[in-house]
């Protein structure tokens, strides 16, 4: 079967709780965390910083860690959120004035680099650095809040990224994050995703599991549908 992952937002974790959630999603089957990071300037929201994602793996959090930068500079901050714990650092082509120099930087501090494009953000930025790439980030919503709804709009521009990633014959997550849910994972997924981030489409349940083996299913459905 095609590898699909899911990546649960903790933005939409209990944070009275934020490890003992975290731990249940991975126990339930997830197979990345996603982190988002706002500044209240690239985005309109404040969230969570390096010293957060440190308290996560010292509560023995040992799953990968998707950090997703929705900050303005960026360049700055990943060396802090390498050191506490990030697999992934993914950050935003407008808030960095050297997007390969930024990449360059995350791999240095050895995690793996994804690029983010925003709704209205063009392909064109991966002319230039598709081979730096090991994820790349398709967002689905406006990003700087959780519980939006999905853009259908999304639904073309994955298929296009998905064409690029495999027409050059690389091993590239192409992941999407807003508005993801039981009801649209399957047709998100026949649209070329294979990384899922879900917040509260997952964690407004009271049973991770039962959701997780739903969301299982439905990509199972995708994944039988694309091979026909």
């Amino acid at each position: 079967m095609k590898n699909f992952f899911l990546a649960p937002s903790i933005l939409s974790a209990d944070f009275a709780r934020l490890g003992e959630d975290t731990q249940k999603v991975i126990d339930a089957g997830s197979d990345l965390i996603h982190f988002d990071v706002m500044d209240n300037h690239y985005v309109p929201n404040l969230s969570m910083g390096p010293m957060i994602l440190e308290s996560l793996r010292k509560y023995n959090i040992t799953a990968p860690i998707d950090v997703h930068l929705m900050i303005e500079p960026v360049d700055s901050l990943i060396p802090q959120f390498a050191r506490a714990g990030a697999t992934f650092i993914t950050f935003h082509p407008e808030a960095t004035k050297h997007v390969e120099r930024t990449l360059h930087l995350i791999k240095e501090h050895g995690c793996k680099a994804g690029l983010a494009f925003n709704p209205a953000t063009p392909l064109c930025f991966l002319d230039y650095v598709l081979e730096k790439l090991d994820l790349i980030l398709i967002m689905s919503v406006n990003p700087g809040f959780g519980n939006q709804s999905f853009l259908p709009s999304t639904f073309n521009k994955l298929r296009k990224a998905r064409k690029i990633i495999d027409d050059n014959f690389l091993d590239i997550i192409l992941q999407v994050d807003g508005g993801v849910k039981l009801d649209n994972i399957a047709e998100i997924a026949f649209s070329g995703a294979n990384s899922f981030v879900i917040g509260s489409g997952l964690f407004k349940h009271s049973n991770y599991d039962n959701i997780i083996k739903e969301i299982r299913k439905e990509l199972n459905h995708a994944h039988s549908k694309s091979i026909h």
